[in-house]
């Protein structure tokens, strides 16, 4: 008797956790080189702690990037980030189509659990869109800052040139590494730097799906689906909303924006709603900032940005949604309605899913540190949404970690930036389990 075993196509939501973890290994290696190390020293968990932060594109780091690690060290910075900004199944997708011409179902499934397309058939024509979209604006940023640090900052042309594309790469992938031991402190009043990088950091982050059908249907308000009035409505909120409120809380704080003449107060505060939303730059000192400042920037960072981009976070169109559904229950509606469409319940549910799965990692994690070290609760709290929301942002906590506190951090990068990507495939793959029969219903106390 012959049997015959299906050979079962990979899960995408397993394999994009493993390329990550890959990538992070490959990285570590490179990074604990000693042609690596400006000091010619290997310290294998600043290595690892840097490639992790690279290929979840989250900024947080032990060391300073501009003087600890030798060009080589920043280059091998760089590509990681680059890897982790574009996924890492969407460039081996793309190897396959460059090398064999062709895709097959298993990689068509991989690349769409990366990145977010609708139907199979979609998947060649969307790498190849994402690629060179991601080119034009990277190359276009980098040669604007080239120019700026050229001729203002009187950086010689090879200077200039590194540090354009790097900032550029690292802003477009909303990773928040920079060349400067101050990160761009140095730059707050400069809008011609600060603005292509805020703009760098919003098309990164604002999702490939919702860019290129603002690209189609841009002044077509009707054929607008509700993922992109979501994320466009979502993200002009947030950015007014950290607009002002970092403006009027830190406006005369003596160590933030209070120092600084109109301008910089007016582009410190731009750069202050923009960075929160998974970017990681700094252009003020965090460790000063004022508690209402404080607490509404781990709001934008726990939100994060767009869906399939470079943002982190649980995404801006799940906090609305779940919006939506808050205000339908409070009006008694029996479904929840947005636009002209109804919301499916497996939509609320995932959405529901995601957030709290993100709430808990959090919890968990700041327990960990909590126990782990003595450092104060709220700078403890920051740092680890920082880290889950893949942004980078830090109150200099970060560098006094202990090793096992730092282990912790990484697991919370990597959750962050993996972990959702995971969930979200799996919940959308997953086949809906129907059950042939109805069990009695029981209305329980909520609240």
């Amino acid at each position: 008797m012959i049997t015959r075993t299906r050979r079962r196509a990979p899960n995408p939501a397993r394999i994009v956790p493993s390329s990550f973890l890959a990538v992070i290994v490959v990285g570590t290696l490179l990074l604990s080189l000693p042609i690596a190390h400006a000091s010619g020293r290997t310290n294998h968990l600043a290595a690892a702690f840097t490639a992790v932060s690279a290929v979840c594109v989250t900024g947080l780091v032990t060391v300073d990037t501009a003087t600890y690690w030798t060009p080589f060290g920043q280059a091998i910075i760089l590509l990681l980030i680059q890897v982790g900004g574009l996924g890492t199944m969407t460039l081996a997708t793309l190897l396959v189509l460059l090398i064999r011409g062709r895709i097959t179902l298993v990689a068509s499934l991989r690349a769409q659990s990366e990145t977010k397309t609708m139907a199979l058939g979609d998947v060649r024509r969307v790498l190849v869109r994402i690629v060179r979209a991601t080119l034009v604006a990277e190359s276009s940023v980098a040669l604007w800052l080239t120019i700026r640090f050229r001729t203002t900052y009187d950086d010689d042309l090879p200077t200039a040139l590194w540090h354009g594309v790097f900032h550029a790469v690292s802003a477009f992938n909303n990773a928040g590494f920079a060349l400067y031991s101050d990160n761009l402190v140095g730059f707050v009043s400069d809008g011609w730097i600060i603005a292509p990088i805020c703009l760098s950091i919003i098309a990164g982050g604002f999702g490939y799906p919702a860019f290129f059908e603002l690209a189609r249907h841009g002044r077509q308000v009707s054929r607008w689906s509700i993922y992109l009035r979501l994320t466009v409505v979502g993200y002009t909120a947030l950015f007014v909303v950290g607009l002002v409120v970092f403006l009027l809380s830190e406006w005369d704080n003596p160590g933030t924006l209070g120092p600084l003449d109109m301008q910089g107060k007016i582009w410190g505060g731009i750069a202050g709603a923009v960075f929160p939303r998974t970017a990681g730059f700094n252009a003020i000192d965090y460790g000063d900032i004022r508690p209402e400042t404080l607490v509404v920037n781990l709001v934008l960072m726990f939100i994060g940005g767009g869906s399939a981009g470079t943002a982190g976070g649980i995404k801006v169109t799940t906090f609305f949604l779940l919006g939506y559904v808050i205000w339908s229950e409070t009006r008694g509606w029996s479904e929840v309605r947005l636009g002209h469409r109804r919301i499916s319940g497996a939509t609320q549910r995932q959405a529901l899913t995601v957030a709290l799965l993100g709430v808990g990692l959090v919890t968990s994690a700041v327990i960990a540190l909590v126990v782990l070290t003595d450092h104060p609760l709220d700078r403890v709290v920051f740092e680890v949404v920082s880290a889950f929301g893949t942004v980078g942002l830090s109150m200099n906590l970060t560098p006094q970690l202990p090793p096992s506190a730092q282990l912790v951090i990484m697991g919370v990068m990597f959750c962050g930036r993996v972990g959702t990507v995971t969930v979200a495939s799996a919940l959308a793959l997953s086949r809906a389990r129907t059950f042939h029969y109805h069990l009695p219903e029981e209305h329980t106390i909520v609240g």
